[in-house]
């Protein structure tokens, strides 16, 4: 049995500081395989409508995946609140922890160069928008200790994710007219800013001159009424593949939304269904 294949014990970093932005100290909780440095890592974003949520949706998923020689840094960003937008902001953070961890790889124990992304719904967005575009966010927090590293990640692991966030808003004036949360994360309407919900979207960054393109794995569930899998990842999808993308889905018969931090031992969860064929993306990856 190789390293790829063995069963690691995991150990645990917690309170790992990446990046100071605007004041706010930004931290991780890291999941290390032992006897497998330097290991590929999984940047992890959790969900929450960009207002709410934390590294806590992966405390299953962090020994899971280092258990299977996966190392994982689970990560908090600036959320939105009342009367304060977290775009760009947000992003930026996810940036900041590729460079973290590419620039201290080793002190880290893992490799530079085979970094990806893991996030769920707003996690997702914000996974697959820095993947797509990290260079179209460099004018803020140019004197980050790692600003001139390169962001760019091999893979992007997305549940049910946001991909195209005017087609989002549309949805929400029926599913949740008193929460609009892409109006929240941007600070206006598309009515308003339309093309500040054009560039804030992944699917619009997806082009086919993209040198080094990301693999995309795309899992979502049939019955998921808060992120409509037709406009967002099937959508997002066709986009990746007309490009020359390789893009995967995983699609969970039944699912709905907010499964991703169940726990994956637990027969006939969601998040067991989904394990095997995400392990199986990322050897294929790395």
């Amino acid at each position: 049995m190789n390293d790829a294949t063995a069963n690691h014990d995991a150990t645990t970093r917690s309170g790992v500081l990446y990046a100071t932005h605007d004041g706010v100290a930004l931290t991780g909780e890291l999941y290390l395989p032992q006897g497998r440095a330097p290991a590929p890592v999984l940047i992890a974003v959790h969900g929450g409508g960009w207002q709410l949520g934390s590294p806590d949706v992966y405390r299953h998923w962090g020994p899971w995946l280092a258990a299977n020689g996966f190392a994982l840094f689970a990560i908090r960003y600036r959320l939105s609140k009342p009367g304060a937008k977290s775009y760009p902001g947000a992003v930026y953070d996810v940036k900041a922890a590729v460079q973290f961890v590419r620039a201290n790889a080793g002190q880290l124990g893992v490799d530079p160069e085979r970094i990806a992304l893991i996030g769920d719904s707003a996690g997702a967005h914000l996974s697959a928008l820095v993947a797509l575009a990290a260079d179209k966010f460099t004018a803020e927090h140019r004197d980050d200790a790692h600003a001139a590293t390169a962001a760019g990640v091999k893979a992007v692991v997305g549940f049910y994710g946001v991909y195209d966030l005017l087609a989002q808003w549309q949805h929400d004036q029926l599913a949740r007219p008193r929460d609009q949360i892409t109006e929240k994360l941007l600070g206006a309407s598309p009515t308003l800013s339309r093309g500040l919900f054009l560039d804030a979207s992944p699917v619009n960054h997806v082009t086919a001159e993209t040198p080094d393109k990301p693999r995309f794995l795309l899992i979502y569930g049939t019955d998921d009424e808060v992120v409509d899998p037709q406009t967002q990842s099937q959508t997002f999808l066709a986009a990746l593949k007309q490009a020359g993308y390789f893009a995967r889905t995983l699609i969970v018969p039944g699912a709905g939304h907010f499964w991703a931090a169940d726990p994956i031992d637990e027969p006939g969860s969601y998040s067991a269904v989904a394990a095997p064929r995400i392990v199986r993306f990322l050897r294929e990856t790395f």
